[in-house]
């Protein structure tokens, strides 16, 4: 790996006579690390790696990177990848996520701290995931319903959008766009696009964002602030920026020594930098500040008095499809059945009134004349009541060949009509089963489009050696 130049002097000058340890740590492979759901259970997990990411209770470290498409296990949510560093969210988020709020993921694709904070919050919370850039709103939304939480709303908006939600959330959580230093031994690539003049640019989008949304957050509200950067611009003084121009308080996280975590290199502020050379994992950078008493009111938004149409006749039997119906209002979304908790349920009417929604809740089914198809959110919700469906648990092959969208197998003993394939009881998605043939309900969009590349075989025993995956299942009607 041959660094930047300008990197290294600037990175030289900011650690002194650790930079050469930096360096030497760059050169090496990169952790491998996975965060684990624990809302969809663990028990089918025969076994779990040794190696534990020390600050956070799911994550583990995996001894080398297997092919995740591969994994049915990973397409059904049972666990997420992520990198070990950015796992310390879960310390903030215990330190000051005191009971149910309402929180902002602000910069979320593709997912990985959204899922975690569907972990991390206290139950009966509310996240609001948030993607400017559409194209990747709709993987931010694909990684958010595998994560199986119905607590979750995605939307797609400009900061400045959300600002006008006038201390709305609780809590929002900034992992702002960046200039990528921290992942240059993850990715090589992003070392073509440094320069001191992108880290400039960085500096000042992060501002922007952080300006913008800023009117969003309540008084007294806890705003977490991270890169996966190691300079000055983007990491210490954007938050001085944050306390000096916005108004607030830096906040400590508790920290084990034996975590190797770094503290400010410049102003003596609270602040927890990750280096490859002390920790194990890549670059990390997270702050978390409390803001000031004051300002203006809170948002209020007048409801409107629906016009129009008669809202349609909602069929019964897809109620019965979620766990405690009571809990949540089932709705009409066009030709959709969904359901969202009705504990949020004024708040989601709220940020509909003022943000562009993809994705909200538990979408049950689709309406198709007098046929009512179940959505793949619904096999993918912690939600969902899988004793309305026959199950059939299937071997690794025939899920990956459910995964490609392909023709398969059921055993003749199935009853006819929706069935849901799992694999090692998790479920990954719906079938129609029609007694002499299938139809394979897996989103198009979501296929498996590549393929093994070596002996299937030893992609299986690639995947079970990782130290989590149990043995062989068997298909069962």
């Amino acid at each position: 790996m041959i660094l930047p130049a300008d990197f290294i002097s600037e990175t030289r000058a900011l650690l002194g006579d650790e930079y050469p340890l930096l360096e030497a740590a760059l050169q090496a492979h990169p952790t491998v690390s996975i965060r684990l759901n624990p809302a969809k259970g663990l028990k089918n997990l025969n076994r779990l790696p040794a190696d534990r990411v020390g600050w956070c209770d799911t994550g583990y470290y995996l001894p080398e990177r297997p092919a995740f498409t591969f994994d049915p296990l990973f397409h059904a949510g049972a666990y997420y990848v992520q990198e070990a560093s950015s796992m310390f969210l879960e310390q903030a988020i215990r330190t000051y996520a005191g009971g149910p709020l309402k929180c902002l993921d602000l910069c979320a694709a593709p997912g990985g701290k959204s899922t975690h904070l569907l972990t991390a919050l206290p139950g009966g919370s509310l996240l609001v995931s948030n993607e400017v850039i559409r194209s990747r709103s709709y993987i931010l939304a694909e990684n958010t319903m595998k994560w199986g939480s119905p607590h979750v709303i995605v939307t797609h908006n400009d900061p400045k959008e959300i600002g006008g939600l006038t201390h709305f959330f609780d809590m929002i959580v900034a992992d702002a766009p960046c200039s990528g230093e921290g992942m240059f031994r993850k990715n090589p690539e992003s070392m073509n696009e440094w320069s001191a003049g992108n880290v400039a640019l960085c500096a000042s989008r992060q501002r922007r964002i952080l300006h913008d949304s800023w009117d969003a957050l309540k008084p007294g509200g806890i705003l977490i602030y991270s890169t996966c950067t190691y300079n000055l611009e983007e990491n210490e003084e954007n938050l001085h920026y944050i306390l000096a121009e916005l108004g607030a308080e830096a906040l400590p996280i508790p920290v084990k020594e034996t975590w190797n975590i770094s503290g400010p290199l410049k102003y003596s502020y609270p602040v927890y930098r990750f280096f490859p050379h002390k920790t194990k994992g890549e670059g990390f950078f997270l702050a978390a500040v409390r803001k000031k008493e004051g300002g203006a009111p809170p948002y209020r938004k007048k409801q409107k008095k629906e016009k129009g149409k008669p809202k349609s006749a909602i069929p019964a039997g897809p109620g019965n499809w979620i766990l405690q119906p009571e809990a949540y209002q089932i709705e009409m979304r066009e030709h959709t059945i969904a359901a969202f908790p009705q504990s949020v349920a004024g708040d989601l009417q709220t940020i509909a009134a003022q943000l562009q929604i993809v994705s909200a809740g538990v979408s049950l089914g689709e309406v198709k004349g007098k046929d009512v198809v179940p959505c793949h959110s619904l096999a993918m919700s912690t939600a969902f009541n899988r004793s309305a469906f026959p199950v059939v648990d299937l071997t690794w092959d025939d899920a990956i060949r459910y995964l490609r969208k392909e023709a398969v197998t059921l055993p003749d003993a199935l009853p006819k009509g929706y069935v849901l394939a799992a694999y090692k009881g998790y479920p990954l998605g719906f079938i129609k089963h029609m007694g002499n043939r299938s139809n394979n309900l897996y989103p198009h969009e979501w296929r498996i489009r590549t393929g093994c590349g070596r002996d299937p075989n030893d992609m299986k025993n690639k995947i079970n050696a990782c130290g989590f995956h149990g043995g062989e299942s068997k298909t069962t009607g």
